[in-house]
């Protein structure tokens, strides 16, 4: 089975991103005064430079989500320009030590690019069911940053024959991420997304004019983390959150409303408080694949559970258990 399940793996086009060295162990705690929403028609972002030193950050990111589900040839199109590989940062001079982490300070209205964690990795306790059959497994998010160059990783293992891996390389800019290129990965088929300055190439080479703001399956828990610490999104109940998703199929506006607060049982972080955003249903949907996230504001806003709904059929449900940073 382990050499079948050799054969069936693809390569990846994108450059696979360095393992870094994570030293802390993030622990709940209690979360900063809610920021205050920026005035303005945007927020001000000072530039990132080169000799920025890696320091512990606000949210990281994603895991996975949904996924399009009709099944596409891939295009050779692509291959063409991935994003250059990123540098691993320097390891650390001691060993990894699970302390806690430092008390956050309120965000301003300011988001700053050093705002942005250089290292974060989450790993995910999987659960679910698919027919009449429980579902076991694992899953990890892991994002890198170094100088305005990011790249997020999701990795979700549900058998030896069941894997998905969806990576999203670009840059952090004033705007927010700004993803360059996004593949995904089954057991033998890999579908991609290219990123151009006005256009979005999808898998099958159509091109599609670019939104502002875009963001990619991967990039999405990322950014939404990032805009509710910094304040850019306020998470109050009754609200709602917009962003425009692209996927190897197409192209979707995206809107999550913002539910009341739930208090989560984890395996190994206790009793978290989250705030619960469930998606609408969209205008010509590619398969019948939703996710609905939880935030946690004592985490750094980091996505605490993702639960996937693929249908009558299947349902996935990640539940956070550890949360790596440097």
């Amino acid at each position: 089975m382990d050499w079948l399940a050799t054969r069936l793996v693809v390569a990846p086009v994108l450059p696979a991103m360095p393992i870094p060295l994570f030293t802390r162990m993030l622990q709940a705690q209690a979360p900063p005064p809610a920021p205050a929403a920026p005035t303005g028609t945007s927020a001000k972002v000072r530039p990132v430079r080169s000799t920025d030193r890696l320091a512990t950050m606000t949210p990281s990111l994603p895991t996975a989500t949904a996924t399009a589900a009709d099944p596409e040839p891939v295009s050779e199109a692509m291959a063409r320009g991935p994003v250059a590989p990123i540098e691993a940062p320097e390891p650390a001079a001691s060993a990894a030590t699970p302390v806690a982490a430092p008390p956050t300070a309120a965000a301003s209205a300011e988001v700053t690019a050093d705002s942005w964690p250089p290292v974060s990795r989450l790993s995910y306790r999987l659960g679910g069911r698919f027919r009449s059959g429980p579902l076991y497994g694992s899953a990890r998010v892991q994002w890198l940053r170094r100088a305005a160059r990011y790249e997020v990783r999701v990795e979700i293992d549900v058998t030896l024959l069941a894997s998905l891996v969806l990576v999203s390389q670009g840059e952090v800019t004033e705007q927010g991420l700004r993803p360059g290129s996004y593949e995904e990965l089954r057991r033998g088929s890999r579908r991609a997304v290219r990123f151009a300055e006005r256009a979005v190439i999808l898998d099958n080479g159509e091109s599609v004019p670019l939104p502002e703001g875009v963001q990619d399956t991967a990039s999405q828990f990322v950014e939404l983390a990032h805009r509710f610490a910094t304040g850019r999104e306020v998470l109050t109940a009754g609200t709602a959150v917009t962003l425009w998703m692209a996927r190897p199929g197409g192209i979707a506006q995206w809107t999550y409303d913002v539910l009341d607060r739930e208090l989560l049982q984890t395996p190994q972080l206790g009793e978290i408080e989250a705030v619960h955003l469930t998606p609408r249903p969209i205008a010509n949907p590619r398969g019948n694949i939703t996710a609905e996230m939880w935030f946690a504001p004592s985490l750094q806003y980091l996505p605490v559970r993702i639960r996937i709904n693929l249908g009558d059929e299947a349902s996935v449900d990640l539940v956070v258990e550890t949360i790596e940073q440097r």
